[in-house]
């Protein structure tokens, strides 16, 4: 048997001390892979710290094997299933199709930045050149008006899902507080809710559109009258759960924790910050994380049927369009709609463990 010379015995130690670290920052780094739905990353980063590999193998199964087949398993039926049924657009495309129109729209979106770009470098030398001659009153400015590429009808919808989902959280939480500290306010509340909850957007967006038209007159104004009528409608449409999971978080709250902000006689304005509302956050947060997910379907559904720019208008678009690519573009829009849909619900979460102890995911 060889004897471990004592010179080598410190070194072991760092070595071990090191992995120990290394290993303490990869199970920090866990909680919020969990958050991010990325954590199949945490027994690669072990392995790769020098774990043993054939600890980790039930992990990475679960983590990354497992969910491979179903992604592969979902793959392979559809490419079999797409060719079988026929539309008027012709066959349903498969995988690839979507893949080669995915990265088209990629391409065309490119082009159409590059194509911007041009435009307004074009814009400021001719500019410059009247400021040079000296006819700086003749410099005129003008936006780009080219049809919009993929990338920023989802930029639109974005920023018109957030707009919307805010003014709706806005609304929602304070008068949540109302409701879970009075009973009364409570019960007048409870009918109106109960009759404007169900309410589809299709319902509410002709009416936004005519109330908005009568009242924001103006065309020039910070915000056009198509991203109000959209934003407005999610915004009526999404601002329910948050209501009632605040008022179901605030009337939740351990009444002796309210009587002890009696007993100290702290201001209504000091008990509900500092006592209620972090008593209440895990169930706000989920009525936050709900409200952005019905927003965003909600949305997609506003835009198409009011023709408003995003999303739901490219869709509606390539349906009445009509040529072979059409269906294959509107799959893509659909894994688009789903992804981000994940990524929304995700940064929710990831803001929610921020402030809160809650463990759901």
């Amino acid at each position: 048997m060889t004897a471990i010379p004592d010179a080598d015995i410190p070194d072991a130690e760092a070595r071990e001390a090191r992995k120990a670290r290394m290993f303490t920052r990869i199970n920090k780094a866990d909680r919020w892979f969990q958050i991010l739905g990325l954590a199949f990353f945490t027994p690669l980063l072990r392995i790769a710290a020098g774990d043993d590999p054939r600890a980790q193998r039930k992990e990475i199964l679960r983590l990354i094997g497992v969910p491979l087949l179903a992604i592969v398993g979902f793959l392979v039926v559809w490419g079999w299933l797409a060719p079988m049924v026929q539309t008027s657009l012709g066959a349903v495309p498969g995988p690839a199709a979507v893949w080669t129109e995915a990265v088209g729209l990629h391409e065309d979106a490119v082009a159409k930045a590059e194509k911007r770009d041009a435009f307004y470098a074009r814009q400021d030398a001719r500019n410059q050149k009247l400021v040079d001659a000296g006819k700086a009153d003749r410099v005129k400015w003008r936006d780009y008006t080219g049809a919009p590429s993929y990338y920023q009808q989802i930029w639109t919808s974005i920023q018109t899902v957030f707009f919307g989902f805010l003014i709706g959280a806005g609304v929602a939480v304070p008068l949540g507080i109302v409701m879970g500290l009075s009973p009364m306010a409570a019960a007048g509340l409870n009918p109106l809710i109960q009759i404007f909850k169900p309410v589809s957007p299709l319902a509410w967006l002709p009416i936004v559109t005519m109330i908005v038209s009568a009242l924001y007159a103006t065309n020039d104004g910070m915000f056009s009258k198509s991203f109000l009528n959209s934003a407005i409608t999610v915004t009526l449409c999404s601002l329910w759960p948050t209501l009632i999971n605040t008022a179901l978080g605030v009337a939740s709250v351990d009444k002796d924790l309210v009587s002890v902000g009696r007993v100290l006689k702290l201001s209504t304005y000091t008990r509900i910050t500092k006592l209620i509302l972090p008593s209440a956050l895990p169930l706000i947060f989920t009525g936050l994380r709900l409200s952005l997910g019905v927003g965003w379907m909600v949305l997609i559904a506003a835009e198409m049927l009011a023709q408003n720019p995003g999303l739901g208008k490219f869709v509606w678009d390539e349906f009445q369009n009509g040529s072979s690519s059409s269906l294959a573009r509107i799959m893509v829009a659909v894994f688009t709609i789903g992804i981000i849909g994940f990524l929304l619900d995700r940064l929710m979460f990831a803001i929610q463990s921020m402030f809160t102890f809650s463990s759901n995911r």
